[in-house]
């Protein structure tokens, strides 16, 4: 394979190349939640240390990445560099492999973060850029590019979304009072819980949470594109109120379920969701990896888990959770409902430490978010 080691490039070359790939990982996550199943992609193409077009990945069945970029350079391509945060495809899928896209363009060289993590084509697209006659270098900014398709990684090696578990506690360990209903959190802290929203294929939460804060589960304000994600609640017997808010919101519904009955089935669908019933264990409740093997056959990539106590405890027992966002309001709440409280059939989880978490301020409140150590995410 024909390779450009980046260590050997002019330092102020190699520094418009670092420019290009930061632009590229910055378009990627701008497409966040909007390309499932296709991982979120940015391109840049440069014509010496100029940028002549970038792009990013649309919604399925719309261009890659790379052909964006090609389209925004035109004529300017021939000759040039593209910088892109993945591998370039090599087969055909819904549209026509990006490697025949970037050879027809004339580009010289293609320099990628990092490689495609499905096992049946990682490589492949680079081996034949290769041999076309293309240089290619991998490796800058690899660890931003492994982090954007995190979701992805995990849908195609594991067969399940990505998990990012989140919830807003006060200092003493409590998500809601004995009543529920109040809100934890501030202002700031809740807008960047609709930021993570709008960044994700599905908000979950138990049918506890379902019933008790008649949650809405959907990105306020709306984004431009009115898109929202999908709502899920893991509710074993389908017991979901017909006028729950959620279900007169934009977007869909989902209610997976174990045992529900003819009726409430057909009570939920009249309503306007969609019921499915998945795996149960002896005690009538969910399989967690059976629902969420579920969600990945569906081509979600990444879901956001948002309560209850139950659900998050039951996840982090089954090994299930691969990043935490954590919001900590200064306040203590007395008697209250704990955050993570797995049921007693779910066995205890196994303690972990969050990988270079990101603490930040917002507003009163503090926000921990990181990954496991073992977790490939974004």
């Amino acid at each position: 394979m024909t390779t450009t080691p980046i260590d050997t490039v002019p330092a102020t070359d190699r520094q418009t190349l670092a420019r290009a790939m930061h632009r590229a990982v910055d378009l990627a996550r701008a497409v966040r939640g909007r390309t499932s199943p296709l991982p979120p992609v940015g391109a840049v193409v440069l014509q010496g240390d100029r940028v002549a077009g970038e792009g990013a990945t649309d919604p399925p069945g719309g261009p890659h990445a790379e052909v964006n970029a090609l389209a925004a350079a035109r004529e300017q391509a021939r000759g040039g560099t593209l910088v892109v945060t993945l591998e370039p495809c090599n087969h055909m899928g819904r549209t026509p492999p990006c490697t025949q896209a970037i050879q027809r363009a004339g580009i010289a060289l293609v320099v990628v973060g990092t490689r495609d993590p499905n096992p049946h084509v990682s490589g492949s697209g680079l081996e034949t850029l290769a041999a076309g006659g293309i240089a290619t270098e991998v490796g800058l900014l690899d660890r931003e590019a492994d982090a954007l398709i995190a979701p992805f990684t995990t849908l195609v090696t594991r067969g399940r979304p990505f998990v990012t578990a989140k919830w807003a506690m006060t200092l003493d360990g409590k998500i809601a009072g004995p009543r529920g209903g109040e809100p934890i959190s501030g202002a700031e802290a809740r807008a960047e819980a609709h930021r993570l929203r709008d960044r994700v294929d599905a908000v979950v939460v138990g049918s506890a949470t379902a019933r008790i804060d008649d949650p809405r589960l959907t990105v306020r304000p709306a984004p431009d594109d009115g898109r929202q994600p999908l709502r899920v609640v893991m509710d074993s017997a389908a017991s979901l109120a017909s006028d729950a808010r959620m279900l007169g919101e934009p977007g869909s519904t989902l209610v997976m379920t174990a045992r529900e009955s003819a009726a409430d089935r057909a009570r939920l669908e009249r309503a306007g969701a969609e019921v499915v019933r998945v795996a149960g264990g002896p005690d009538g409740r969910i399989d967690l990896a059976d629902a969420l093997a579920h969600l990945g056959a569906r081509g979600l990539a990444h879901v956001l888990v948002e309560g209850g106590s139950r659900l998050l405890g039951a996840l982090l027992a089954a090994d299930l959770v691969d990043e935490a966002v954590v919001f900590i309001a200064p306040r203590v709440m007395g008697p209250g409902v704990p955050a993570l409280d797995p049921p007693p059939e779910a066995g205890r989880f196994l303690p972990w430490t969050l990988d270079e978490p990101d603490v930040r301020r917002l507003g009163p409140d503090i926000m921990i978010r990181g990954r496991r150590p073992t977790a490939q995410v974004g």
